[in-house]
């Protein structure tokens, strides 16, 4: 059920989002051909160019001073939304979630909370691997997801609609 309010607070948003996507990836990040098997990465940039401005792309290792240094010249560059894809999960080189939420100024819980139920669906208990998160830092919004594909596709899927919407309040 969709709220008259919201739909005409939706047109009042701003089209122009300046995006960015961050990959963690150890064995991508060190590899020529990186870039060609960045598969969740290649989907994102594909995807965001199609309705916003994609300002910046760049696969990295699973390192938390890169991963900070990254964040913080993609907000100095000027880009609002930072998407990151990889590092995740449960394993010891994961570092994005514990990495970025110390940084939010604001959390978007209903990210995760949505994300985490679309991947019960999908998924059944598997969806408890996925910590993906949301949240805003120096007014740009930075969305944690997933490495895997089909990850990638639920999270854009939740909020690509909404970007420019979302843009509206965080940049307040």
């Amino acid at each position: 059920m969709k709220s008259k309010t919201m739909e005409l607070h939706k047109k009042k948003a701003p089209i122009k989002v300046s995006c960015g996507v961050i990959t963690l990836s150890d064995r991508f990040s060190n590899d020529k051909e990186g870039e060609e098997k960045d598969l969740s990465g290649k989907y994102l940039k594909e995807e965001l160019a199609k309705k916003y401005d994609l300002n910046s792309y760049t696969i990295i290792p699973d390192e938390i001073d890169t991963l900070k240094n990254t964040i913080e010249e993609m907000i100095d560059s000027g880009v609002e939304v930072i998407i990151t894809t990889g590092g995740t999960g449960l394993e010891s080189r994961d570092i994005t979630i514990e990495t970025i939420e110390p940084l939010f100024e604001k959390e978007i819980k209903g990210f995760g909370e949505i994300f985490r139920a679309i991947s019960y669906e999908e998924l059944g208990a598997g969806s408890l691997l996925s910590r993906a998160t949301a949240g805003i830092y120096r007014k740009a919004m930075i969305f944690a997801l997933p490495g895997s594909p089909d990850a990638v596709k639920t999270g854009l899927g939740i909020i690509i609609d909404e970007l420019g919407h979302l843009k509206k309040h965080a940049r307040k």
